[in-house]
């Protein structure tokens, strides 16, 4: 962990991503978009939702749709944006998924109290040679 990482607790999250978290987990769709800046965007499984009408529609389909539930297992700081590592599951198709629980990072920048980007993505230990 370098200095400026720095690992928090579910309850140090900031206001406007712990109310998303928890909106994702109670599958409302209005509170889990209203933390988003207007101009925010999206980008999950390598596509980019911009705008918050296109975030909806994406939260709608594959969020809610999918009854995606986040159990969080770990949240960083890390310069000031906040990574969230969390066990996904819902009713998507886990068909060409390893087996076991599919942790994703969520990559969270928060200005003036909204969320402004949030990147999700399933990372794999990096192999250092």
């Amino acid at each position: 962990m370098t200095v400026r990482e720095k690992v928090l607790t579910e309850k140090d999250l900031d206001k406007a991503i712990a109310d998303h978290l928890a909106a994702v987990n109670a599958f409302d769709l209005d509170a889990m978009v209203a933390p988003f800046a207007k101009d925010a965007f999206v980008n999950d499984a390598r596509r980019e939702f911009r705008g918050i009408e296109a975030i909806r529609a994406w939260a709608d389909r594959e969020i809610i749709g999918d009854r995606v539930t986040i159990d969080v297992r770990e949240v960083v700081d890390n310069y000031g944006d906040t990574i969230v590592r969390g066990a996904y599951d819902g009713d998507y198709d886990k068909t060409k998924l390893p087996p076991g629980e599919l942790i994703m990072s969520n990559y969270f920048g928060v200005r003036d109290g909204k969320i402004t980007s949030l990147i999700i993505i399933r990372n794999e230990p990096a192999v250092i040679r």
